[in-house]
């Protein structure tokens, strides 16, 4: 509004300074002609008319760059904006806004009244907000990508038993042809409509196994392309969160306190070492003592070289009398 409002002065004073430049070198003499007069206030129409395009040309380009602006950072963040093209010629707005503009310029102090609704700050994108947008946009697809895989368990489950089925109308169908082949060995030979009836059954039997195994690879198929169209999206937010975590790392690292921080860890580091040089010597006699105690479960020793974890086997006395020879 203060930009707005000193280019509005700016043509304000041209305008002015056209009607003083016509009054110093055009009204010199006393009297004047019709021709000379409309001479003159043609040349002045035409010198206002170009400050007033200009000055309109002006807000009009202005007003575009800020909205350009504007929408590039909400394209840059993934936001929706919605724009009420109506309320531009809201007389009642327009004039608290002329209300406040000649009360914010005029010195006064501003009525608490002017907006009926409480004025809210948005959050700063550039600390924090970014990687707010990314681990909410993370939750949604891990969310959609947890619905996915329940929907693939059914589908799966779906699947299995359209293959138990189809196992047991195989074992239906060995049987059927086991018991015609008793028959034929039997009787010799069966009658035609026996032999139509079960080939209908056969028929019958074999085309709702394959309507099964269809229906199954394409509920099957589509369920893994929705799942990888999911993982797609999911590494590529995932990539944009490490992008803007290395940024704030990287502009924590060029702090004062992080690098003194980091002094003493390294500090504290070195510390550590040497402690567990100076115990190492005396790791592998408090190992005996414990494993001859029966307490195997949950205790991590440091042995010279390697570090060894016995809370997912258990020990002979073999190993026992190995490690003690070690």
């Amino acid at each position: 509004m203060r930009f707005a409002r000193y280019q509005r002065g700016q043509r304000m004073r041209g305008v002015k300074a056209c009607f003083e430049e016509l009054k110093d070198s055009r009204l010199i003499e006393d009297t004047f002609t019709i021709d000379e007069v409309t001479e003159m206030l043609d040349g002045l129409l035409a010198v206002v008319n170009g400050e007033v395009e200009t000055e309109l040309i002006n807000t009009a380009h202005t007003n575009i760059l800020l909205l350009r602006q504007l929408f590039q950072q909400a394209e840059k963040w993934h936001l929706k904006l919605q724009a009420d093209i109506s309320e531009l010629e809201n007389r009642e707005l327009l004039e608290k806004i002329k209300d406040f503009e000649e009360r914010e310029f005029s010195g006064t102090k501003r009525e608490a009244d002017f907006n009926p609704m409480p004025l809210m700050k948005l959050e700063p994108l550039n600390e924090g907000g970014g990687a707010g947008l990314l681990q909410q946009e993370i939750e949604r697809l891990t969310d959609e990508n947890s619905r996915l895989r329940e929907r693939l368990k059914q589908i799966e489950s779906t699947a299995i038993q359209s293959q138990r089925d189809q196992s047991i109308l195989k074992s239906d169908l060995e049987k059927t042809k086991s018991q015609l082949a008793m028959q034929k060995q039997v009787k010799g030979s069966s009658s035609e409509d026996e032999l139509a009836e079960l080939r209908k059954k056969m028929e019958g039997l074999k085309s709702s196994m394959d309507m099964s195994q269809a229906s199954s690879r394409n509920m099957t198929a589509g369920i893994s392309s929705d799942l990888t169209n999911t993982k797609h999206e999911l590494l590529k937010v995932q990539e944009m969160l490490e992008m803007t975590e290395k940024e704030l790392e990287k502009k924590v690292c060029m702090t004062a306190p992080f690098k003194n921080l980091k002094q003493m860890l390294m500090k504290k580091n070195e510390q550590i070492k040497e402690l567990r040089r100076s115990l190492s010597k005396y790791n592998l006699h408090f190992l005996l003592c414990l494993l001859s105690h029966g307490r195997l479960h949950q205790c991590i020793y440091y042995l010279p070289h390697r570090l060894i974890t016995l809370s997912s086997f258990s020990l002979k006395r073999s190993d026992l009398f190995m490690l003690h020879m070690m």
